[in-house]
């Protein structure tokens, strides 16, 4: 048989505390200057505020949810997207209310249980998963920029894309961590601006590029300048050279262009789904602790991190179960150090399993997960709702890592996240 998962701090005086105007320079008819690109700025010596974590600033945006009212959502694993669109666009749809998610198997019947958070951590997982592979992105999968759609901007995806990150990130779900930390620093209002001719999906335009950053001579990158005039003049870019160290400065302006200007009007449209529930506001004030939160990053969970995360419950000292606990604890942090290491389960996986999510979520984790035991079983059972892992009281670590890997990897929904 295997096992199976079940399922304040006070707001700030004022929301200016929290909230500091954004003001961008604009030129005289209005629009923005998408071709002045700060090329020397450095990411990595940009201020980085150390007065206030991600978590505590949800905390704080979280504190405007009712848990006296619910948003509904039925969803089906095999079509997420197709169930959270219509949850979204319901008209009693509020972002304030708690989310109440059902999920629904393929045989058409309801998933028994009442969401107390699990549910809906999984929902938001899997829905930040399947939103990285929408139309309105484009470039490397773990670097990805909005890009013009006709058909979704008829069906205004992007002010919902928007909203659903906002949502997620403030309901106790993931970030998306997919967003390009150009576009991220765009929508912030910061400096900086790296992208890469590799960013380009046209393979077309990305040959133009990659011929103008290869250019030796003042005279090759004239050149090829006037042969690719055409789309550099689409971009604004196209000017005379007295230098051959100019094509960076070529290159940088059109990626600029390609990435941010030509999908301006698409970029505002995210950014005012962005704002719900304050998102946005939170960003621009503390974008040095927020855009993590939307951008990829190539930490990993670690074993250590796992370990202490989640907390004993231990029976009294000095009681023979309390023995055998102790033994079943130490086969959990050898366990947790095998999993690091890429066993027949990932780290990542173990924690879905007790979690439904890869991560610690920038909210962090409510409740605070923790670690049971039980006699009654050989197989780890989770409550997701709770964070919760039960451990089998076994013999010997072989048997108990045996079990564990095979119990995770039989669990429903095991590797769909």
């Amino acid at each position: 048989m295997t096992a199976v998962r079940s399922t304040v701090n006070p707001l700030y005086s004022t929301s200016t505390q929290l909230y500091a105007p954004i003001v961008i320079d604009e030129d005289v008819d209005g629009s923005q200057d998408f071709n002045v690109v700060p090329i020397s700025a450095d990411p990595a010596k940009e201020a980085v505020d150390t007065s206030i974590s991600a978590a505590h600033i949800i905390e704080n945006l979280a504190d405007a949810i009712d848990h006296n009212t619910v948003s509904r959502f039925n969803i089906t694993r095999s079509n997420v997207w197709d169930g959270a669109v219509r949850g979204f666009r319901r008209s009693t749809f509020c972002e304030k209310s708690d989310l109440l998610v059902r999920f629904t198997d393929d045989a058409g019947s309801v998933e028994e249980g009442i969401d107390a958070g699990g549910p809906r951590r999984e929902f938001l997982t899997l829905l930040m998963s399947f939103l990285q592979s929408r139309p309105i992105f484009e470039g490397p999968p773990q670097s990805r920029y909005l890009v013009y759609n006709a058909a979704a901007t008829r069906e205004d995806e992007y002010f919902m894309a928007g909203k659903m990150i906002a949502v997620s990130i403030v309901h106790g779900g993931p970030g998306p961590h997919f967003l390009s930390r150009d576009l991220v620093n765009h929508i912030a209002g910061q400096p900086g601006f790296c992208a890469h001719v590799t960013d380009v999906t046209d393979d077309e335009i990305g040959r133009a590029l990659s011929e103008i950053e290869l250019a030796h001579s003042l005279k090759s990158l004239q050149d090829v300048l006037l042969k690719h005039s055409s789309m550099l003049q689409t971009a604004g870019c196209f000017r005379h050279v007295s230098s051959v160290e100019e094509k960076h400065t070529v290159v940088a302006e059109y990626l600029t262009w390609y990435t941010i200007g030509r999908n301006h009007s698409v970029i505002e449209r995210f950014k005012d789904g962005l704002a719900s529930l304050h998102l946005l506001g939170a960003l621009c004030q503390h974008p040095s602790v927020l855009a993590p939160v939307l951008c990829h990053t190539d930490k990993r969970l670690t074993s250590v991190e796992v370990q202490r995360l989640f907390l004993p419950q231990l029976s009294p000292a000095g009681s023979n179960r309390r023995t055998t606990e102790t033994v079943a604890l130490s086969f959990w942090a050898a366990y947790l150090m095998d999993c690091e290491e890429q066993g027949p389960v990932s780290l990542e996986e173990l924690f879905m399993f007790i979690t439904v999510l890869k991560t610690e979520p920038p909210a962090g984790m409510t409740p605070h997960p923790c670690v049971t035991f039980s006699q009654e079983t050989i197989y780890p059972m989770a409550n997701t709702c709770a964070n919760t892992i039960t451990l089998p009281l076994l013999g010997t670590y072989a048997s108990f890592k045996a079990n564990m890997d095979f119990g995770i990897q039989n669990s429903p929904g095991f590797g769909c996240l």
